[in-house]
């Protein structure tokens, strides 16, 4: 079940040098990267992941979250197994820091397996998500090809740690993108998650810039650690400045996981304070999760401020939306917007290999 790999380069002493994501793995012959997946077999770089799922899932796009791309459509979500990342606090540890033959199935999903399963369970879209999709690279492009030709949108949740050719090659066949911006210091990013905050960003800004993807920014809020107001305030400024305004930011909470069990939950006050901070920076689009917060996770609009889509957690209360034009006064509001939401679908686990297709 090993596939060839796309993103590599020979290096010295038989070893490849992985070209995916800024950790640069040099991988001795038999051996795996940091992700676990990426292997050097023969002196080529293969991967473990392609056509192998930790599981599939219905459910709401607000899940992912993205709160201005189709709301209350549902998408077929699946990952696989590994990561790029080291996060301490990992709230899907069990799927991402697992190797590939702990979590996955010994049943092969091809791509075009994949979208059949999404159109037999009624989901307009496909999803790769739960453990950071950029280290199956190879099969999530594949897969996407195969959601278009089917008419499917496709959506890509992620830390944005990837190498600039990668990314070019992965988001043109994405319609969707919510990436974690897990802090906003350097401090953070080496010490808790193993990485850098750089390529994050610039990764941010590229797609906000250069590409057509929706892309909407995730802050899980860790307390003690990356939840003081002045931190807050940069991040938000920040997004500002170098995304636009229009740009949805979640705030969400933390609950102890993982290697991180000392931390206590956020708490649902931290949000607010962190969203209204956010606001004041400039942001019309700011969001809470994890929590119940209804004012929270609705969607105002930011001429007249009306409610244009109206949430409960991850339910779609109501819309008062004109195609993408707020219904009380006019106002285009920035997004992918359909003339009326879906009926959500929550939760709805697909046993592997179930249906087979």
């Amino acid at each position: 079940m090993l596939h060839e790999a796309r993103y590599w380069e020979p290096a010295d002493g038989g070893r490849v040098l992985c070209t995916l994501c800024p950790r640069a793995c040099r991988i001795g012959e038999g051996q795996a990267g940091f992700c676990f997946i990426r292997r050097n077999q023969g002196g080529r770089l293969v991967t473990a992941g392609y056509g192998r799922s930790t599981g599939f899932a219905v459910d709401p796009i607000e899940k992912k979250p993205l709160a201005h791309y189709l709301p209350g459509s549902t998408v077929l979500s699946f990952g696989t197994a590994g990561c790029c990342l080291g996060c301490r606090f990992c709230q899907n540890w069990d799927i991402s820091k697992a190797r590939d033959d702990e979590r996955s199935s010994d049943d092969r999903f091809t791509p075009e397996r994949v979208v059949a399963l999404a159109l037999e369970l009624g989901a307009p879209g496909v999803a790769f998500t739960y453990n950071d999709p950029i280290i199956w690279a190879e099969y999530a492009i594949d897969v996407a090809k195969a959601a278009h030709a089917a008419g499917l949108f496709t959506v890509f949740v992620t830390s944005g740690y990837v190498e600039p050719a990668a990314r070019t090659d992965i988001f043109r066949h994405m319609d969707a993108t919510n990436v974690d911006l897990k802090a906003f210091t350097e401090d953070f990013y080496a010490r808790v998650t193993l990485a850098h905050l750089a390529p994050v960003l610039a990764t941010l800004e590229w797609l906000a810039k250069e590409t057509d993807v929706w892309v909407e920014v995730t802050n899980l809020m860790i307390p003690g650690l990356n939840d003081a107001p002045d931190e807050t305030r940069r991040l938000a400024d920040w997004i500002a400045e170098h995304m636009g305004v229009d740009v949805p930011l979640h705030f969400t909470a933390f609950h102890p996981d993982y290697k991180m069990l000392d931390k206590p939950r956020t708490p649902a006050g931290t949000l607010s304070g962190a969203r209204a901070i956010a606001r004041a920076a400039g942001l019309r689009h700011v969001y809470t999760g994890n929590v119940h917060d209804p004012e929270g996770q609705t969607t105002f609009c930011p001429r007249c401020g009306a409610r244009v889509v109206e949430r409960d957690w991850h339910a779609v209360r109501a819309v008062r939306l004109s195609g993408d034009a707020c219904v009380a006064c006019g106002e285009r509001i920035a997004g992918r917007f359909a003339e009326g939401p879906t009926a959500p679908t929550s939760g709805v686990r697909v046993p592997l290999g179930i249906p087979r297709v």
